[in-house]
């Protein structure tokens, strides 16, 4: 499918690897609509890019429905989504002082992170399954998963198990969806230079940068982008992850 002209949603586009999303996809000629909780930076992003911001708490059905609703309004019948809006917070099962991690934190990880992009992907598929075709297809659905689904870390258990479902539902998705001619893909990153990154220290991303094979250094958002870029173009990819890491395999912490 070719980018230009067709309109896309952003999930977490405000910044990191959803706001290079964004604007690659603006510079390729889509109509972008952000979905994020970040007002600030995603109306800021929005502006800078000519897309539309709508301030969207992922794991609530209502706002992204109507969000998804209103978007059409504004740009026409979404073709291409991308879920990136996400959380991360590490927390081991049992703390120092041998007290279990409380059950509400490992579930607001799951519903944001995994339930989150279900709930859009669905709202987007059902508001585009019976448009017409571009092509061969009507559109698709590009969804983060991470690393961390295969090597997760001490103290990723939520996360680990928040990306892995992202990772198990991708196929079976898929081959739902293969009768209305949307595509299921999901990209997992490795280490990659986000927000939350950028506030280590130097030394730190340096030393973190060094742990990839090649190229040893973290991941820059616009390459995350330009992997989106590759699987909106090229129809044949479905139902798959693409591990997007340098050929990094974690160590336990």
């Amino acid at each position: 499918m070719d980018i230009k002209g067709h309109a896309a949603i952003v999930t977490g586009g405000a910044s990191g690897l959803g706001g290079a999303t964004a604007e690659m996809l603006a510079k390729a000629g889509a109509k972008v609509a952000i979905f994020d909780m970040n007002e600030d930076l995603g109306r800021k992003h929005a502006e800078a890019i000519g897309g539309a911001f709508f301030k969207v708490n992922v794991t609530d059905e209502s706002q992204v429905e109507e969000a998804v609703a209103a978007a059409e309004g504004l740009h026409g019948k979404a073709r291409i989504l991308v879920n990136c809006a996400g959380i991360g917070p590490p927390a081991k099962v049992i703390d120092r002082e041998g007290k279990s991690i409380p059950l509400a934190s490992f579930a607001t990880i799951i519903n944001v992170n995994l339930l989150g992009s279900f709930n859009v992907l669905s709202k987007f598929a059902a508001a585009l399954h019976t448009a017409d075709l571009v092509g061969e297809e009507r559109g698709v659905v590009i969804n983060t998963a991470s690393v961390a689904a295969y090597d997760g870390q001490i103290g990723q258990a939520a996360y680990a198990a928040s990306k892995g479902g992202i990772v198990g539902m991708t196929l079976p998705i898929a081959r739902e969806f293969a009768r209305y001619g949307i595509r299921v893909m999901t990209i997992a990153p490795g280490l990659f230079l986000t927000p939350l990154m950028a506030t280590l220290p130097q030394e730190a991303q340096d030393s973190l940068g060094r742990q990839v094979p090649f190229p040893p250094r973290l991941g820059d958002p616009n390459e995350f982008a330009r992997m989106v870029a590759a699987i909106v173009d090229n129809t044949m990819l479905n139902g798959e992850v693409i591990r997007l890491d340098g050929a990094i395999r974690m160590a336990p912490k």
